[in-house]
């Protein structure tokens, strides 16, 4: 999007957050409310490792694999569902991803064989990591150009309230039967598709007029998105970037309890601020960044996270750790909106669940590589080593992030 379109499609008065948030469309609102329900339900997967060892009784490898599988089933569903949403629209995809996952969460803990979990479990996945292509396919859909990133960031909003009520009643639950955490999360997810198949969209009524036109593009496209280089060159981008981000998952609990003496409490407290930052500053933040070139956004959110990691290496205690988490939450809260919103601009409008399925499956690759290779390199070689070589790899993310090429800014369109 250039300076001087986006300028025209935001108005000095959408700086503020109530008046841009005032003028999403009543469609958006029903899915942040669809995904506050299901996320403050999210309490398996937090709890399945722990879960598989202490009640089902198997080994922590075979409970690690467990997780594994759900990694690779998300992996080869992304690319797959996104072009499912393409065909049928976003909205059949993601009614049946909740009310499946929630079939399959209701039935998981009957199953206590380690074949059977493992065959569970992959189909898990693969029926639940269907909705996140198809919801970013169906915000672009939704709102302007304009609107995107305060869309993306309103959605992200809901997700992160939900988030952080979840997985700590799981806590409470799990304490008393491991079961609730199933039945709670079945019943929220579920819950949320009800949501989706009973309050009407507008927009199905934009998909149904379209949805000949789009088909025909599709087949007369002569192109795939492995040609088209702008794309393949953000993701490139993007798996640097995650591969940064997820280096929470498994390197940074080691360096804050066995390097530094700190508590699990500690890490668990980073987490809080991190989700009390992203409720109250992300939809203002990309409200009033939202006429920002998406270079510009991309490139900072990137190496905002390289800078919040690279501090961590000349962490002693806790003071430094917040700072660099309070660092690397505003390269979070900057970069996944205007991610998502620069795929949504560069995809062809009848190919956007294709696209955005590709962009999961860059998050997905780097979620299973990444704490694994942080992991290995932080015992072999120590913590400042580590984040240093964390740090190096933003930059060089964020770099690439400044080339980024803009796609052609579709006409004000789309509000239902």
């Amino acid at each position: 999007m250039s300076d001087s379109t986006a300028a025209r499609g935001i108005s000095n008065s959408s700086m503020n957050i109530w008046k841009s948030l005032r003028g999403l469309p009543r469609d958006i609102w029903i899915l942040a409310l669809a995904s506050l329900i299901n996320r403050t339900g999210t309490m398996v997967l937090p709890f399945l490792v722990l879960y598989l060892t202490q009640d089902v009784g198997f080994s922590p490898a075979r409970a690690g694999l467990a997780l594994g599988v759900y990694g690779l089933g998300s992996i080869i569903i992304s690319p797959l569902a996104g072009k499912f949403s393409d065909i049928t629209g976003p909205l059949p995809i993601m009614r049946a991803s909740l009310i499946g996952t929630g079939i399959l969460l209701f039935a998981f803990p009957y199953v206590r064989t380690f074949s059977g979990v493992i065959a569970i479990t992959l189909a898990w996945a693969l029926v639940s990591e269907c909705f996140r292509p198809a919801t970013l396919s169906l915000v672009a859909s939704i709102v302007t150009p304009a609107q995107r990133k305060p869309a993306y960031a309103l959605v992200r909003l809901a997700i992160n309230l939900g988030m952080s009520v979840g997985p700590a009643a799981a806590g409470f639950l799990a304490a008393r039967s491991f079961h609730w955490i199933f039945i709670v999360d079945a019943g929220t997810t579920i819950a949320a598709g009800i949501v989706l198949i009973a309050v009407p969209f507008a927009i199905t009524k934009k998909f149904a007029s379209e949805k000949e036109y789009h088909a025909a593009e599709r087949s007369s496209s002569d192109t795939s998105l492995f040609g088209d280089r702008r794309m393949l060159f953000f993701l490139g981008a993007l798996f640097l970037t995650g591969a940064v981000f997820f280096q929470h998952e498994g390197p940074m609990s080691l360096f804050l309890v066995h390097d530094l003496g700190l508590s699990p409490a500690f890490y668990g407290g980073l987490f809080t601020i991190n989700t009390l930052m992203i409720v109250f500053m992300e939809v203002p933040l990309n409200s009033a960044t939202s006429h920002w070139p998406h270079q510009r956004a991309l490139a900072l959110g990137s190496f905002l996270f390289a800078l919040g990691s690279g501090v961590f290496a000349f962490a002693g205690g806790p003071g430094m750790i917040i700072m660099g988490m309070v660092i690397w939450t505003f390269g979070e809260m900057m970069l996944f909106p205007q991610a998502a919103a620069y795929v949504a601009e560069i995809a062809p409008a009848s190919r956007r669940g294709e696209y955005m399925g590709a962009y999961s499956l860059a998050f997905n690759i780097s979620f299973a590589l990444a704490p694994w290779a942080g992991t290995v390199m932080f015992d072999r070689f120590g913590a400042r080593a580590l984040w240093l070589s964390v740090f190096c790899v933003g930059v060089i993310s964020a770099a690439m992030m400044t080339q980024v090429e803009a796609g052609v800014v579709e006409a004000e369109a789309t509000t239902a």
